[in-house]
């Protein structure tokens, strides 16, 4: 299939109702989109994402921590096992054109990290507050800034 971008999706574990829905909005736009994405495939953030992608008609991958794709979540369209432990995160970062970090904790501040070393645009909803990393307030211009981004580096 030809997508029109690879977006990351860093997020954590752990996540309320309301941010839940929010990235589910997130994950359906980006499918909308046409865009791949991917994510850690874990619970949280992860999760909520890769079903709001699937409920779009999209693809979303998970890259994950260990061994086993049962690590995966349910709506992943394909959950790639890395045995990387939190070293996976750079690759989340190395294989996207640009990034989107919700929430998280330190493992999404290191995937933050990673993108910002190696240029990638990241555009953050309610996540971290670092140099270089812009900060959004809806789900809907998540959508739009990215679009934005991703239009400007063709």
């Amino acid at each position: 299939m030809d997508y029109k971008a690879k977006i990351a999706v860093f997020g954590g574990r752990t996540v309320g109702k309301e941010l839940y829905a929010d990235a589910v909005e997130i994950g359906r736009l980006m499918a909308e989109e046409n865009w791949l994405v991917f994510c850690g495939g874990g619970t949280g953030v992860m999760e909520a994402v890769a079903r709001g992608v699937k409920e779009g008609g999209g693809t979303c991958i998970g890259i994950l921590k260990g061994t086993s794709t049962k690590e995966g979540n349910a709506y992943l369209t394909l959950p790639i096992k890395t045995g990387l432990g939190v070293a996976r995160n750079a690759l989340l970062a190395h294989n996207c054109d640009a990034a989107v970090a919700i929430d998280g904790q330190y493992g999404t501040l290191s995937e933050i990290a990673y993108a910002l070393q190696l240029n990638k645009p990241v555009i953050g909803y309610k996540s971290w507050s670092v140099p270089k990393l812009e900060s959004v307030k809806t789900p809907s211009i998540v959508i739009k800034r990215l679009k934005q981004i991703l239009s400007s580096n063709k």
